[in-house]
């Protein structure tokens, strides 16, 4: 073992050496990103095509901060977080000789102890880390997870440039679109537990313990022992992709029962868990051996207790038409950016519901309800918990799947059953008995008191001591109008008292004068036929 001090890597000189490589590789990537973002005209503006475009030209740093604003429909508009999700998932994959090194480090000993083989093509490669297939010493299939070499070093070096360029966006760039350090932070915290395998080894884990009891439901083998915070070692799955309609129907499976059942487990992972895979796309749900096999669990959601609760209510408002039910849940759940206008929100939720006031309940998409009311939400300045976002990014990609293998099966209909089911458990039956109690307890009480009040109010207006607290809200189009109206009188006065100034001078005889004209006086009429034709342009320009 090597001793830490007085080797070369510690002198000051190392130091200084290490920091000159570090300033020259940030400037050499600096270059490289300015080079891209020219190629692209980013000084024309951005549109959902050019920025996927300018992501994944920049790398694997930012082909993740793409795939992470994708699930930010609440504060980037959805038509670029639509183009975002089509973002390419496999970048170039790392020599194998990385993937070694890496795993001996984490290890601390050579791989080859553990595996028997390791095929050296990755199975695939992402941003954070690649898979290879390989075989135990024990002889057991597996699947092993790799991070790549030097990644945390370059997502902090690329964020922080990110963080410097940010400041230079040009006003018509995606700056105006997005709050980027916002962003940016949850990219930087959202990288960090992704690069921690032993937190999605917990994942694993907990995933397994919740759906324990749900005969087809399975979860990947997760090896503890060998899984590091680099290295993941689980189990390989061998079946079937869940939209592989071909296969699945050659092999004698019902696509209306997978899709019934992948529709209600989401379901469930969401209302009663609170805990639930938040990226299923194909690739990361497997049909084996009659049974639903989740893999991937680097992305998960959770909701709380309180979050899950209101959500129920907005559910509820929906199926009922109750704007009131809804704004309620939303203005508990959500966070405003600036001061509410609850107005405004109602207003636009009312609009909102009013596309689906005729239409059945249970013909709902549940995830195009899902972008219409996050835009809502962006609309009205409101940022919704992170649970939630990815919560809109699965109802996303579970109803693209059920679409593709069953379109007939709708996920409103499970939803409304599984609610159907919690409500009569006896546990939530008694929370809903207890709840209803105290509210009807406390509606007692408030009318006990509402004769005194009534006369403590009636009192007060006897006595001349009653006031009126109004809070008016108007258009903008309205407060535009009157303050175009206020000026105009205003330019108008001054109009009328320059021409009655200047006529009363004009009959003196004060001098200097102009043309026989007291200067004073014609200077009068000249700036007042100067305001008459900025008003005059003024409106004809605001009326184009």
């Amino acid at each position: 073992m090597q001793e830490v001090t007085g080797g070369p890597e510690n002198s000051p000189n190392s130091n200084n050496g290490s920091s000159e490589k570090e300033a020259v590789s940030s400037r050499g990537r600096l270059r490289e990103i300015t080079a891209v973002l020219r190629k692209n005209s980013i000084t024309r503006g951005i549109t959902p095509e050019k920025l996927r475009q300018i992501l994944e030209d920049l790398g694997p740093t930012y082909i993740k901060l793409g795939q992470i604003m994708s699930s930010r429909s609440d504060i980037l508009p959805q038509k670029y977080c639509d183009e975002l999700m089509h973002l390419r998932s496999d970048v170039p994959a790392m020599a194998f000789s990385q993937v070694e090194q890496v795993m001996n480090e984490s290890f601390g000993y050579s791989w080859k102890k553990i595996f028997r083989s390791i095929e050296p093509d990755p199975l695939g490669s992402a941003s954070i880390a690649q898979v290879h297939r390989a075989v135990l010493r024990s002889g057991e299939k597996v699947v092993v997870k790799v991070q790549r070499q030097g990644i945390y070093e370059t997502l902090s070096r690329d964020i922080g440039l990110l963080r410097r360029a940010v400041k230079f966006l040009p006003p018509m760039a995606v700056k105006d679109l997005v709050d980027l350090d916002l962003v940016l932070a949850e990219l930087w915290k959202v990288s960090q537990e992704e690069m921690n395998f032993l937190m999605e080894a917990s994942n694993m884990e907990e995933f397994a313990d919740k759906n324990s009891d749900i005969v087809f439901v399975e979860v990947p083998h997760l090896y503890r022992e060998y899984t590091t915070t680099k290295v993941l070692v689980m189990e390989y799955v061998e079946g079937f992709a869940i939209d592989d309609k071909e296969d699945l129907l050659a092999n004698g499976y019902d696509l209306g029962e997978i899709g019934t059942k992948f529709a209600d487990n989401f379901i469930k992972q969401v209302i009663e868990d609170g805990f639930f895979h938040a990226d299923p796309h194909p690739g990361n749900v497997m049909i084996r051996d009659g049974k639903i096999v989740w893999i991937d669990m680097g992305m998960m959601g959770r909701l709380t207790n309180r979050d899950r609760e209101f959500i129920s209510n907005a559910v509820e408002g929906v199926a009922l038409n109750d704007i009131g039910k809804i704004q309620d849940s939303v203005l508990a759940i959500g966070e405003f950016r600036g001061k509410p206008d609850q107005s405004q929100l109602y207003s636009d939720l009312q609009a909102l519901m009013s596309q689906y006031g005729t239409v059945d309940f249970g013909s709902i998409d549940i995830s195009v309800l899902t972008k219409d009311l996050m835009e809502t939400m962006k609309n009205n300045q409101i940022v919704m918990p992170h649970g939630l976002t990815l919560l809109a990014r699965g109802l996303t990609h579970v109803e693209g799947i059920l679409s593709n293998i069953s379109p007939d099966i709708n996920m409103v209909q499970i939803a409304s059953a599984r609610l159907k089911r919690q409500l009569l458990q006896e546990e939530n039956l008694k929370k809903e008995l207890k709840s209803a109690f105290k509210s009807t307890l406390r509606s007692l009480r408030r009318a006990v008191d509402i004769p005194s009040l009534a006369a403590d109010i009636l009192q007060g207006h006897m006595k001349g001591q009653t006031k009126v607290n109004l809070d008016l809200h108007v258009s903008d189009d309205l407060a535009q109008l009157l303050r175009r109206l206020i000026r105009n009188i205003v330019m108008g006065l001054w109009v009328m008292a320059l021409l009655i100034s200047s006529s009363i001078i004009c009959t003196t005889d004060m001098k200097p004068k102009i043309l026989g004209i007291p200067a004073l006086g014609a200077f009068g009429y000249l700036i007042a036929f100067i305001i008459v034709m900025y008003v005059f342009i003024k409106h004809f320009v605001s009326r184009k």
